[in-house]
């Protein structure tokens, strides 16, 4: 089995156009064009900058849904992560996230730097920054088994605002 990716989640939300004015509006989503005909409580959109037909589905219960339980008394998924190019897109992430009081928390682990938001459903994504191959070193790879404060300036001059991520890891050389 030859999996690439994540193509796209489907999340159940209690209003539809309240998240999906959530994820156009903080992480520029754009809403696509592809709800049947006649279906009505369903939308679809794409990231920015995505190749995907969609990344997003979301699908409305209603506003007498009760909030999701998993990992606290059910079984379910933690969060979804979603990649971007550069810190300094990250860092810019960060204050869209802290503006709409949607930013949860900030990771340093080792390769990987990461925001936490919850979405008006409380619902957990996780935006992340994966160093490139080439810049990983001794030190990073050894943070993989801790959980740091991310220092996003810090990071940034180490590694440079602009440098894209995941090269050579999940973006082919």
């Amino acid at each position: 089995m030859g999996i690439h990716r994540l193509n796209h989640a489907v999340l159940y939300v209690s209003d539809l156009e309240r998240s999906v004015a959530f994820y156009r509006d903080v992480l520029g989503f754009r809403r696509v064009p592809m709800t049947p005909e006649g279906f009505r409580g369903a939308a679809f959109l794409q990231a920015p900058d995505s190749t995907n037909d969609h990344d997003l589905g979301l699908f409305e219960i209603g506003a007498a849904a009760g909030a999701s339980q998993a990992g606290r008394a059910t079984v379910g998924l933690y969060h979804l992560a979603w990649e971007l190019d550069t810190l300094d897109e990250l860092g810019t992430t960060a204050e869209r996230l802290a503006a709409a009081g949607a930013l949860v928390g900030a990771s340093d682990h080792g390769t990987t730097k990461s925001l936490y938001g919850r979405d008006p459903d409380g619902l957990e994504f996780e935006i992340v920054w994966i160093v490139p191959a080439e810049l990983l070193d001794d030190a990073a790879l050894a943070a993989r088994t801790r959980i740091g404060r991310l220092d996003l300036d810090r990071e940034r001059q180490r590694y440079g605002g602009q440098t894209r991520g995941g090269v050579g890891i999940s973006v082919p050389v």
